[in-house]
């Protein structure tokens, strides 16, 4: 018996795993913008997917794009995960680790 395996059947994990190793050493600026607009102007096909029971994960959003996603894609909340979220201050700016000068992020407790 000959197994074949079709090389799209992996696609989601190796966009997946490419996604996450992109994203070990922290948020980029292309990431975010492609992450904002999946999260607050999401095509058709994608609302399409969440419909069906599809959850977006975003990575390394800050904490203000979050609060201002939860209040006007209200409808959508089941359908998002966040994970990395990175803390800000009163004006918005992303907060660093004083002695490392990492970016400061939530801990999930996971």
């Amino acid at each position: 018996m000959k197994t074949t395996i079709k090389s799209f059947e992996f696609l989601p994990v190796s966009v997946f795993l490419i996604a996450l190793s992109l994203g070990i050493s922290g948020p980029t600026q292309a990431a975010d913008s492609w992450q904002e607009k999946m999260l607050f102007s999401p095509p058709p096909s994608q609302i399409e997917l969440e419909n069906r029971g599809r959850v977006m994960i975003y990575d390394g959003l800050t904490d203000t794009q979050i609060a201002q996603a939860m209040d006007i894609q209200f409808d959508r909340i089941e359908s998002m995960m966040f994970v990395r979220t990175v803390v800000t201050d009163s004006q918005g700016e992303a907060l660093r680790d004083t002695e490392s000068g990492a970016l400061v992020v939530e801990d999930d407790g996971c």
